[in-house]
């Protein structure tokens, strides 16, 4: 597995909790105390990987609401609510990597997304995520203008 990888699974374990936090228990916790916790507690020896754990985290965080903004316009029969909330944070995790973080390259944001979805969801999980992240990034492709030589 590789570093990128594993840190993408742990953003998405740390929004999931930070997610559940506020959803469910109805309590605001600070995503950055969550991050620092799970990197402290981190059993991982040669974890090369927390640089880019933090970037996804706080970009996600720092983003929310432009990023659910997505979900809804491409998701719209599922209130964000009604997402798993594994689903919508890898949604997040997604969406973030594909339009705000230029670092990733769509297919790579889009493929490691699948993958996540399909360790950590649900049967459909995969599917649901390919086809709003793929939806998203054809309108991207869309509204770039084409080199011409």
């Amino acid at each position: 597995m590789s570093q990128r990888h594993l840190a993408r699974t742990i953003a998405i374990q740390i929004l999931a909790e930070w997610d559940f936090n506020r959803s469910v228990l109805k309590k605001e916790s600070e995503v950055k105390k969550i991050l620092e916790r799970h990197l402290k507690e981190s059993t991982l020896p040669e974890f090369e990987g927390k640089e880019f754990t933090e970037k996804l985290v706080k970009g996600i965080s720092d983003g929310f609401l432009k990023i659910n903004a997505y979900i809804e316009k491409y998701a719209p029969q599922w209130p964000i609510e009604q997402i798993t909330l594994i689903d919508r944070n890898i949604l997040r995790l997604g969406i973030f990597e594909l339009i705000f973080f230029t670092e990733t390259p769509p297919k790579v944001a889009i493929n490691e997304a699948i993958e996540i979805a399909k360790a950590f969801g649900g049967i459909t999980s995969g599917k649901f995520i390919n086809g709003v992240l793929g939806a998203i990034y054809e309108d991207i492709k869309k509204q770039k203008p084409k080199n011409k030589k």
